[in-house]
Formats: C-alpha cells, structure tokens, sequence
C-alpha cells in the first residue's frame, strides 16, 4: 500500500531535513506548571524527574498541541481541565523547525513553525505563526493539513507513548489487545477500515444497477408491441401525405392573403397622410390671429396702466376730502347730541325748581292741618311696620339657609354624577379595547406570527416572497416568531417588557437589503417597520461565564431559545439580553439591582412588568407600561383569550351598574333642581316683601321727624335757598348752551365745505373715468376675441391630435401588425416546408385559404374515417416509439456505463486488497525478524505469529538459562524487567516499520531491572540515532549510565513543590 506510510525495508540514517522536529516547548498554567520552557535536541532527549514533577504533561501538551481531544490523552474529559487550579486559562506552544525539502508551505511559514493552543473555561483556540510571531492562520484545517504533510499521529503509540500507554501494554497479556496495537500502528487498521467501506458501497451500488435493469424490461416489451402496431397500419400513409401537402398550400395561402391586405392598408395610410397640411394651414391662421389679439391685449393693458397712473392722484384727493367730510359730520352730530343733553338737564332743573315752590305750599298747608291725634296714630302705625319687617327679615333668612343646603346638594349630586360618567366611559373604553385585544389573540391563534405586526406583517411577508430573488440573503423576522420561552410562561410578560421592542424587528444583512426591505413595506403598508442590519455570516456567539451576571436568578438569555443563531446574536448585541436579570417580585428586584452590586447587570424585570436599573448613583425604578396588556410569547393563547373575556364581562357589567347608578342619580338632580327653583322663587318674593315694608318704613319715620322737628310756624328757608341755587346753575347752563350752538354752527359751514369740495372734485374726474371706462371694454373686447381664437385653434389642434394623427398612427398600427403577421405566417409556413416546395407542387394561387381549408377537412374527414380503426395515428405512434426507443436506450447505455464502472472499481479493489493481503504477511514476517534482532542484544530469541483471521498477535520468548529449551508462549510468565524489555523490543520493532518527525516515550523502563534497564537504555539510543527521526524519553530512573554525546540531550525536571 502505497499510502500506508509503513516501510519494508530496514531503515539506516537518512539525511535529515529538519522538517517537522520540535526545538521548543512552552507551557503556561497548564496542569502543575506555572510556566516552563524546553528546548529539545534534533536527536536524542532524555527528560528525567522526580514522580509528580509535571513530565507526563509535556506529552501532554504535545498531544494537545496537535489537536488531540482531552478524552485521547486519557488524563482529562475535558480541555479546561488541563487549566491550573486557580488560573482562568492555559497556553501551550510548540515551535516546529521548517527546513528542507519537506518543508511545509515556507514561502509562508518561514524555517519555523509555531503552534499555539490557547484554553480558557468556555472555549479553545488554536493559532498558527511564523517564524517572527505573526499570525498565519487560525482553523483547524489548517492544522489537520500540517498534521498529515508531516505524518504525526499522535494517538498511534509509536508515535507518542504516554504513561497510561505503557502500564497497558506491559501489563496486557492478551493476544487480542497486542493485535489491535500492532494494526493500529503499522497503519494496517486504517486502510482496511477504508476498503470495507468501499466495498460495503460497491455491493449497494451493484444492487441498484441490477434494480435499474430489471426495470426497463417491461419497456422493451412495449417497444416491441408498438412495432407490430405501426407495421399494420402504413396503409394510410398516402393520406396523410396529401394533407402535409394542403397543409403547406394553406400556410403559403395565408402569406399571400396578407400580401393583399397590406397593399390595401398602404393606400389607405397614404390617403390619411393627405389630411395633415389642410388641418396644419387651419391651425396657423388661428395661431397668427391669436400672435395679433395678444398683442392688441398688451398695448390695452399698458394704456389701461397709464391712465390709473394719471387717476392715482385724483382718487386720493378724492378719498382724502371723503374722509375729512365724515369727520366733519361726526364732529357736528357729536355737538348737536351733547346740546340736547344740556337742554334736557335745564328742563329738568326748571321742573325741579317748580316742585320745591309746591312742596313749600304744601308743608305750610300741612302744619295748619296736624292733630294730637295724628301723631299718635303716626306711632302705632310705625310698631307694627316695624314688627311685619322682623318677622319677613327672619323668614328670609330661613329660605337662604334653606337655599345654600340645596345648592350644595345640588352640587354634590353633578359632580357625583360627573365621577360615574366619567367611570362608565372608561369601563367602555376597556371594554373595546379588550374586544379589540380577545380579537387580535384569537388571529393569533390561528397564525402565531400576526402577533407581531397583526396583518401588515403578513403582506410584508407576502411582499418578501414576492421579491426573494432581489434579496442577497433572505430577511428574517419577525424575531419574535422565532423566539420560545424555554420553561412555561411565566416570565412572558417580564419578557415583553425587556425585549418586547425588538420582537417586530426584521434582520437583514446588509443595507442593500435594508433598501429593498424598505420597500417592500412600503408595499404592504407597514410604516416605521424597525429593521436591523447584522452579518447573517457571524457564528452564534458564545458568552464566557465571567461575562454573565454573578447572580442565582435567571437571565432573560436563559429562558429563551432560538433555533437561528442571527437572531440569538442580535438579541445580545441589540437587547443584551444576557445582562437582564428575571426576579419574582418588587423587593428581591430591588435589592438585585441596588443592594448587591452584581457585575454585568444592567437592568432588572419583576414577574409584573417594573424595570429597575442604577446608572453611577442614581437608581430608577420605572412601573410596567400600561399599553403592554399582554405577552406575545405566550404559548397557552387559549387560557389568555379566556382570561380576557372574563374581564370584559366584568368590566360591562361595571358600566351597565355605572348607567343604573348614573340614571338614579339624574332623578335625585332633577328632583333636588326643582327644590333649588322653588326656595329661590320664595327669597325673591320674601326679599321683594322685605324691601317694600323697609321702605313704607322709612317714609313713615321720614314724614314724622320732618313733622315732629318742625316749628309752629314752619321753617322753609332752606327750600329758598336751594331754589335760589337751583335758578342760579340754570344761568350758567343756559350760557353754556348757547356756546354749543356757536360751534354747531360753525360745523355745519365746514361741513358744507368740505361736501361742494368734494362734489367739485367728482365732476371734475368724470372725464377721466368714463375714458377709463372705455379702454376697459375695449381691452374685455379683445379678451373675448382672443379666447375665441384660441378656442378655434385648440378646435383644429384636437381635430389633429384627436381625430387626424391618431386616424394615421392606428393605420400605421395596422400596417405594422399586417407586417409582424406577414413575418409571423411567413415563419410559420417556412418551418412547415420552403416556398419553392410549394411552387413546386403547382403554387396556391388559384385557391383561396377558405377553399383549400375545406379542401383539408374533407381530407382530414377521410383520414379521420381510416384511422377509427386504431385508437392513435401512425404519427403519433413512430413518435411514441422513436421517444421511447431514445429513451431506453439512454438508460441501457448508462448502466451499461454504470456497470463497466463498477466492474472497474470491483477489479481495483480485488486488486487493492490482494496488496494489502500481502502487505500484511510481509509486515508480519519483518515484524518477527526485526523483534528477534533486537532480543538478541540480550542474548535472547523470540518469534511473533500474527493471525489476522482470528486477530490475535502472540508473542514467543525463549530465554539463555533456560535449559529445558521450553520457549515461554505468555510474556506474563516472564519477570517484570524481562517482560518489560520483550515489550520495547516489540515497540522498537514497530517504530522500524512506521514514519513520524519525531516520537516520544514515557516510563518505557518500568518495572526493568539494572541490567535491563541499562541493555535497553543502550539499545535506545542506538536505535534512535540510527533511525534519524528526533527521539524524547521520559522517565523518573536515573540515566546516569547512558553515555553521552552531541546527539544526545539530557534535562532534569525541577522536584515539585509540597
């Protein structure tokens, strides 16, 4: 086997390339070691220390560095394992020489190859450098493929033999476990892996080839039957022979009757041409009719301009004068108002001056009159006026009482009834809105997505599909509807507080198709959709456990699951939804978010909606939002529905007790407004009865201290007196007045004035207006004409663009579409036959497409008679079998292909596995030559049987002191230091038949005893230097008796620490 990597012939010293050997390790936090650094020679490195000194890790740590799983090291299940007790991460790096013709990739990499594998609690990585430090790559293909361009298998024990390796082999002593070791490392158990498989496919293979062929028998059974039909039915050939040929007539027909039509179309076309410079000279007479009326317009209107530049003056003189006359007559009306007020107030003097001299006659008529007996009626009549006034001042008071009571009732009751309508039209509202709300969730139900977005997000979905293919990467979202709550429902309205406003959200990948998405909602009618651009190529993100809050309640990350990764990074990017803590209630939230000064938290959600969070020093608590009624990531819809229309139904029935309640109360204000009216009517006829008896009062006490103060001879003087000063104000009034009528006067004359003034100035602009006027009609004159021009040129214009033009643009159309069906009869005649085929058969001429048609029925009746005999044409038939026959024998020739190809790779195979059958037997026999010369050393024989049938591998000893000659079957019946050097012996021999860069051996001196151990020392280093390949032992013996030399390196590990 040529790719087996396993060698047949003994191998000396080949020149050495250095390609793949490793001269430096550096370990950091990795198992017991802090920090440690070897560097190896290019041959032989002997690694010696005491137990628990960290030697195993350095194979180890190669294994790792080579991409080894933890579990393949057999000293860890898993990579953060290997990190120090204490430490957060763990670096292993491997420097690999580059040189020779074996090099790999050195135009990159250099003469020197760094590994670097770096481990952390949540993750790994590995790094591949240059020479210089500088990163080359970082997958792990890169790495598989320097693994195989050097050959190092690190899980093949002649590679590296761990610990663990060794105490197995030496220890094992069953023939079936050597076997498995033996296949394994000369490679064997690969290869023969890979040509089962192989062969487990060729046989699946051949069974679908023999499947593929029986099931186009029954076919050729049907070509055959359609064989015998078509033969039986060539007597109709002649028939159908005549039809092709009127059928060729008639296409050729069609041509020529078209020819005919668009000779007919071309002269009417031209005709129709014709009528354009008749219309043409019509419209440009109206055009120069129109030039000449514009310009006729113009000269009007700067005239027009002229003359209001001329008037301008005048009409402001003219409003001027106006103005001053209106002033002129308001200022005399004022002065004729305010004299006749001055002359009511005289008279009014004059009458009073008249009632003094009567009310002086009077008195003195009076006093004459008086009695005793007057006086003391006088006195009774003022008790019991004074008693009736009491009595009505008390029962006023009593009505006011009475009437503030009521209206504070009556105020009560409107603000009562104020309160309920006020609560009923809000239960009404919460009513709808929960109708509203019940309906929305059963839509829900029916289709979880319209949950976020209700309809619009259905069209926009449709849009989407419509227009998929503009889209680079396809848009996903809604997020909510690829959002799930992981554990129940319980935090679902904590969730649509945190995160509810990135749930309608769509994700696209860049912002192409942020444009195109854009637009698509547009489409559909979706306003301010909220769409987000992220890398649809980034992997899921994975958030390192130092990272999260340090806290036992959950994160809003933690109870949600999404099976697409884009979305589960745009909730962190976008939500940081790993940072939002989920808590039951108000006061465990508050003491997370305040008290105990979690890392990475930002904001915490109560199972009620609050939102609690703490910027620096300031701490804020925000109540849940009230248009938040429901969570849309509920799964149980059914229960909320429910729910909701549980609380309708108690919310109308709140407002139908409001509409009862607000009903009793409108009676009480009407009854209590009646109450009001009539208390209010009886103050105002007790106040109106109060003040008529206050008043009859206070004349009667008025009239009797006149009288009782009086004298016997009656004192007037004072009534003189005030008549004197009454008649004195009377003078300085009428002096006034006539004053007033001086300035009336004077206001009259200016008015009249200011009146011929401006009747002056009107006859005057007479003139100029009526010339005005004038100009004006002519200049509404032209208008007219020139809209009537107009009119008759846009008349001409319509007839062109209307009736003319489009006359000729249809006839061109038709002469265009009789073009187009010329080509396309022409075409399709010419795909039945040429013309000169139909000029050969006699032409078409002489028959129209109607006569050659019936012509054709009658044939095709014939041929329709013949063929009722069979259920198909012969046609139809030779097609059927042409198609069927191609087909068939497609398929005959693939698996014809198919089964060449198999036999092929039958015959590769047979031959493969005869190489590898002879391949084996060779390695066995070099096996048990290459054993036995290495016993010798030790003066002992042995032979290996391999049995590859029964997969057993026995090993032979025959020891020197033994001189019975018994030769020891089972290596466990030799002593620890015998059976451990048989077992290197073994190993040696296997490391002769196999290839790596270098290898690596740990504890191989085990149970040896001094002689032992000192013969396989020797044997080696002999060994390894022969061989050429770099060599690392380790062991915790002492070495001192292994000679030293340039090609042979030893080191000493530091006693570990207690």
């Amino acid at each position: 086997m040529g790719d087996s990597r396993v060698f047949m012939e003994p191998r000396g010293n080949p020149s050495r390339t250095g390609a793949g050997i490793i001269s430096r390790i550096r370990l950091e936090n990795f198992m017991c070691h802090s920090s440690l650094q070897i560097d190896f020679g290019e041959w032989v490195n002997f690694i010696t220390g005491q137990n628990g000194s960290g030697k195993s890790a350095i194979l180890t740590a190669l294994c790792i560095a080579f991409g080894s799983r933890a579990k393949g090291t057999q000293r860890a299940s898993s990579l953060k394992d290997f990190i120090k007790t204490g430490c957060s991460y763990a670096v292993v790096l491997v420097e690999i020489k580059n040189q020779g013709e074996d090099a790999f990739k050195p135009d990159i990499y250099g003469d020197l190859i760094i590994i670097e594998r770096k481990i952390t609690e949540a993750t790994s990585s590995t790094v591949l450098k240059d020479r210089q430090g500088r990163k080359v790559a970082h997958r792990k293909d890169e790495l598989r493929e320097l693994v195989e361009h050097f050959n190092i298998d690190v899980e093949n024990p002649c590679v590296i033999m761990s610990q663990d390796k060794s105490r197995e082999f030496l220890h094992s002593g069953n023939d079936k476990d050597k076997f498995k070791f033996f296949f394994k490392a000369t490679l064997l158990q690969q290869v023969n892996d890979l040509l089962q498989s192989i062969r487990g496919q060729l046989d699946a293979a051949n069974a679908i080839v023999d499947e593929l062929e029986s099931s186009i028998r029954p076919i050729l059974k049907e070509l055959d039957d359609l064989q015998r039909k078509i033969k039986s039915m060539e007597h109709v050939e002649e028939i159908s022979q005549q039809v092709q040929q009127l059928k060729k007539k008639l296409a050729w027909s069609w041509v020529y009757d078209v020819d005919k039509q668009i000779e007919e179309q071309g002269a009417k076309l031209e005709k129709l041409k014709d009528r354009i410079p008749t219309c043409q000279a019509k419209i440009d007479r109206q055009v120069v009719k129109v030039e000449e009326l514009t310009r006729c317009l113009l000269e009007k209107k700067s005239q027009i301009a002229c003359m209001m530049e001329k008037t301008s003056e005048v009409r402001k003189m003219k409003d001027e004068l106006q103005h001053s006359l209106s002033l002129a007559t308001k200022e005399r009306l004022e002065l004729e108002e305010e004299h006749t007020r001055k002359a009511n107030f005289v008279r009014k003097m004059v009458k009073r001056v008249k009632s003094l001299e009567q009310q002086i006659y009077d008195i003195q008529a009076q006093h004459v009159k008086n009695t005793q007996a007057e006086e003391s009626e006088i006195e009774e009549q003022l008790k019991r006026l004074e008693d009736e006034v009491d009595t009505a001042n008390l029962s006023l008071e009593r009505l006011k009482e009475e009437d503030n009571v009521l209206s504070d009732k009556l105020s009560n009751s409107m603000n009562i009834i104020k309160e309920i309508s006020t609560e009923i039209e809000e239960n009404e509202r919460k009513y709808h809105d929960i109708c509203s709300h019940v309906c929305d969730l059963q839509q829900h139900r029916t289709n979880k997505v319209t949950a976020f977005g209700g309809e619009r997000v259905i069209n926009l979905l449709r849009a989407i599909e419509r227009h998929h293919r503009k889209f680079r990467r396809p848009p996903v979202g809604p997020i909510g509807a690829h959002v799930t709550l992981v554990n129940g429902d319980a935090w679902a309205l904590a969730l649509e507080h945190a995160i509810g406003r990135l749930l309608n959200a769509f994700i696209v990948t860049d912002h192409k198709d942020s444009h195109l998405l854009r637009e698509c909602a547009k489409e559909a009618n979706y306003h301010n959709l909220q769409i987000i651009i992220y890398d649809f190529s980034t992997p899921k993100l994975n958030i390192p456990n130092h990272m999260l809050p340090r806290t036992n309640h959950p994160t809003t990350l933690s109870v949600i699951h999404t099976d697409n990764p884009t979305i589960a990074n745009v909730l962190v990017d976008m939500g940081s939804v790993e940072r939002q803590v989920l808590v039951k209630d108000y006061e465990v939230g508050k003491s997370v978010a305040f008290d105990q000064r979690i890392s990475n938290l930002k904001e915490v959600y109560t199972l009620e909606g609050y939102k609690m969070f703490s910027r620096g020093s300031v701490q804020t608590v925000l109540p849940p939002s009230k248009k938040i009624r429901t969570a849309r990531l509920c799964s149980s819809i059914e229960d909320e529905i429910n729910s909701f229309k549980k609380e309708a139904s108690k919310v109308q029935e709140l407002a139908q007790q409001g509409g009862r309640k607000k009903r009793d109360a409108e009676e009480a204000l009407q009854d209590l407004q009646s109450r009001v009216q009539n208390v209010k009517r009886q103050c105002r006829d007790a106040s109106r009865d109060l003040m008529s008896k206050q008043l009859k009062l206070q004349d009667i006490k008025t009239t009797h201290a006149a009288e009782a103060s009086s004298d016997m001879a009656p004192d007037v003087n004072d009534l003189h007196q005030e008549i004197l000063k009454l008649k004195e104000e009377i003078d300085e009034k009428e002096a006034l007045l006539e004053k007033f009528r001086v300035k009336m006067t004077d206001a009259e004359v200016k008015a009249s004035n200011l009146k011929l003034s401006f009747e002056n100035l009107c006859g005057s602009a007479k003139g100029d207006v009526d010339a005005f006027e004038g100009v004006e009609h002519q200049v509404l004159n032209v208008e007219e004409d020139l809209h009537s021009a107009e009119t008759e040129k846009a008349h001409y214009e319509g007839v062109m663009h209307k009736k003319v033009l489009p006359d000729i643009k249809e006839a061109e159309a038709q002469y265009k579409d009789l073009q187009l069906t010329r080509q396309e009869s022409c075409k399709k005649a010419s795909i039945i036959c040429p013309e000169s085929e139909v000029q050969a058969l006699g032409g078409c001429s002489e028959s129209t497409p109607e006569q050659l048609s019936a012509k054709l029925s009658r044939l095709m009746q014939r041929l329709q008679h013949e063929n009722q005999r069979y259920a198909e044409s012969i046609d139809d038939l030779r097609v059927m079998y042409e198609k069927k026959e191609r087909k068939i024998r497609r398929k005959q020739q693939t698996y014809e292909d198919f089964r060449e190809k198999l036999n092929a790779c039958q015959k590769a195979l047979d031959l493969r596995w005869s190489k590898f059958q002879r391949n084996a037997t060779l390695l066995k026999r070099q096996l048990t030559w290459q054993f036995n010369g290495h016993l010798r050393k030790k003066g002992i024989s042995g032979h290996i049987k391999v049995n590859y049938e029964q997969k057993t591998l026995s090993v032979e000893v025959k020891m020197p002191q033994d001189a019975s000659n018994n030769t020891v079957r089972d290596t466990r019946g030799l002593s620890g230091g015998e059976r451990s050097f048989s077992t290197l012996c073994f190993a040696l021999a296997l490391h002769e038949m196999t290839e790596a860069p270098f290898r690596a051996m740990d504890e191989f001196d085990v149970f040896m005893d001094a002689v032992s151990r000192k013969i396989s020392l020797d044997t080696l280093v002999d060994f390894a230097v022969a061989q050429g390949s770099q060599w690392i032992f380790i062991t915790p013996h002492d070495i001192s008796m292994v000679r030293g030399g340039e090609k042979i390196k030893k080191q000493q590990m530091a006693a570990p620490r207690l």
